[in-house]
């Protein structure tokens, strides 16, 4: 199993957002605690369903859709 194996996309949990495999958390919502200044530790012990490996799992995700974005530049 990668590491992008244990973020799904199924369009009938959250309107098709990408979420960490068998829960309902999004993966925008681990890196908005983590944005906001939570530590790892603080996201595990407040979303116990999380491993450590399903946070570098969203890191992951949002690596590659930053590596996939298309970049126009200004005219």
């Amino acid at each position: 199993m990668t590491s992008l194996d244990r973020i799904s996309v199924d369009p009938t949990i959250r309107f098709g957002k990408a979420c960490v495999r068998g829960t309902r958390l999004t993966v925008g919502e681990v890196l908005g605690h983590l944005a906001g200044g939570m530590s790892e530790a603080e996201v595990l012990v407040s979303f116990p369903q999380l491993t450590h490996e399903d946070v570098l799992a969203c890191l992951a995700y949002a690596a590659e859709r930053e590596r996939r974005t298309l970049s126009i530049p200004a005219a």
